[in-house]
């Protein structure tokens, strides 16, 4: 592939994740802040109900007087809200593009359409789907401070473990097609990367204190959906836009090679 086609695909990829993320920071705004707010009133409710019971009350209280906000909730839950979604949207919709570029006419015989389905599916299952279903996502202010920085070290391990684990898949697969046939050697690779996943699962530490005792069950239950949501309506979408706009790009020229090919040249007429 050409440096212009991959380049042009890429700018296509960062249109697509855009308009993902306008769609996604409004399913985010509708369902997913609600959530974190009733978690933050929580938090809150615990803070002022142990505050009596702690020592020096009074400085306390004074210490959290004195302490300002530096971005107003409000202000976190539209503009910052937004400015993260459709930067996250335009950032994996650009590197969403070039894995495309990379996998179009490697994993089969599929249309620009389809493989850009293909690689929205796999990316919303490798990046987010399967670290989701190890370490779930939980609301701001409910896990245990001092260890967000495990925390967050466990789930981009298990981002990458389970990228790599893809990408292995891909390649068993493309190398048994031969002898199996396409459908059995993508349910053979498929198999090998859910119980590779699962051995991870296993093996990897689990995030005991990311919620707090007593955190309502309701309200951990409800972000937790939101998030899945969110991320599905983000890749869904990328995946019908970009590809709808690679088809565009690319299947006129797949399309005009057979009759340039057929046309006489000058020299031969």
């Amino acid at each position: 592939m050409h440096s212009s086609t991959v380049r042009n695909l890429l700018v296509r990829g960062m249109l697509a994740g855009l308009v993902a993320g306008l769609l996604a920071f409004a399913v985010a705004y509708a369902i997913g802040e609600p959530p974190v707010d009733d978690s933050i009133a929580v938090e809150e409710a615990q803070s002022a109900r142990e505050a009596p019971h702690a020592g020096h009350g009074g400085a306390a209280s004074e210490d959290a007087a004195e302490e300002e906000e530096v971005v107003s909730r409000s202000v976190q839950s539209t503009a910052g809200l937004g400015t993260g979604v459709l930067v996250y949207g335009v950032a994996l919709g650009g590197i969403a593009s070039l894995a495309f570029s990379f996998a179009l006419g490697r994993i089969g015989r599929f249309s620009p359409r389809a493989t850009a389905a293909l690689t929205a599916a796999a990316a919303f299952t490798t990046v987010y789907l399967v670290p989701f279903l190890k370490y779930p996502a939980t609301p701001p202010a409910v896990g245990n401070p001092d260890t967000i920085g495990k925390r967050t070290t466990l789930f981009f391990l298990m981002i990458l473990l389970s990228v790599l684990l893809g990408i292995g898949a891909v390649i068993v697969g493309r190398r048994l097609a031969p002898r199996l046939g396409n459908w059995n050697a993508t349910l053979v690779a498929g198999a090998g990367f859910i119980a590779a996943v699962a051995i991870a699962f296993v093996f990897l530490p689990a995030n005991d204190d990311a919620v707090k005792a007593g955190f309502p069950a309701a309200v951990l239950w409800e972000f937790r959906v939101a998030s899945l949501a969110i991320q599905a309506v983000l890749w869904t979408v990328f995946g019908i836009v970009f590809g709808t706009l690679a088809q565009r790009l690319l299947a006129p020229r797949t399309a005009d090679a057979p009759a340039e090919a057929e046309r006489p040249t000058p020299a031969a007429a």
